[in-house]
């Protein structure tokens, strides 16, 4: 957590105060996390540990208090990327990322390719199944959880490091980065886990956080009703 300055009545404080929008003294945003439902297979443990997603791994259920996440949005100035608290001025760090759900932070940017040539190719190749065979961008998570969540007794190695492509798969859009209303996860994140041994090398931590102000500088709308991003993240960080 960072203290700076004490901060002007800005943004929607002053709406609030002044009550100019309608009902916006008592929005509620909306948001979801998409939790995987299932601990991992101890058979996945060394591969998440050796990613980095150990720790996000454990979260399974969480309760979100999204009166306290709108409060927060209330306070978040976009031109700071901050929030105007009575004690000063404020905002979640990389620091508060890497404390809380153990990701990377200090590798190479996380990017991938927006269109995928070959989508069952490449899920044959990374999953060893594909939900489709014609042209698709992303994978449902209930599709990931009915074809992975129980692996098999003689597995060997190579399906089970399938199925940790696929529980980390989940984990990215599902809890780590979800829009308000998505139930998929987009692919261009599984080229990126190709080899489980280079995954750690990407800033998962920065991808994360440059999600989550995205999400709060989006919902300073007052328009909006949704938010999205690491919400269990945000909440822990006003919490603890």
């Amino acid at each position: 957590m960072v203290l700076l300055l004490p901060p002007p009545p800005l943004h929607l404080l002053a709406a609030v105060a002044a009550a100019t929008v309608p009902s916006v003294s008592h929005r509620v945003l909306r948001g979801c996390v998409n939790s995987v439902g299932f601990l991992p297979d101890e058979r996945l443990i060394p591969y998440l540990e050796l990613v980095g997603f150990r720790s996000a791994a454990l979260i399974q259920t969480f309760d979100l208090r999204y009166n306290l996440i709108s409060a927060l949005v209330e306070r978040w100035l976009p031109e700071t990327h901050t929030f105007h608290l009575p004690c000063g001025e404020c905002t979640v760090t990389l620091e508060d990322v890497a404390l809380q759900l153990g990701l990377p932070i200090d590798e190479n940017a996380v990017a991938g390719v927006s269109s995928i040539f070959r989508p069952a190719t490449l899920c044959y190749e990374l999953l060893g199944r594909s939900p489709s065979e014609g042209k698709f961008t992303s994978l449902r998570f209930s599709w990931l959880k009915v074809n992975f969540e129980h692996l098999s007794s003689t597995a060997n190695e190579w399906k089970v490091m399938q199925a940790v492509r696929a529980y980390i798969m989940h984990l990215i859009e599902g809890v780590l980065m979800p829009d308000a209303n998505g139930s998929t996860v987009h692919l261009m994140y599984l080229p990126l886990l190709s080899n489980l041994h280079n995954t750690r090398s990407y800033s998962w931590g920065s991808e994360v956080l440059a999600m989550q102000y995205r999400e709060l500088c989006q919902t300073t709308d007052l328009s909006a009703m949704d938010i999205g991003g690491c919400l269990i993240l945000l909440q822990s960080w006003a919490l603890y």
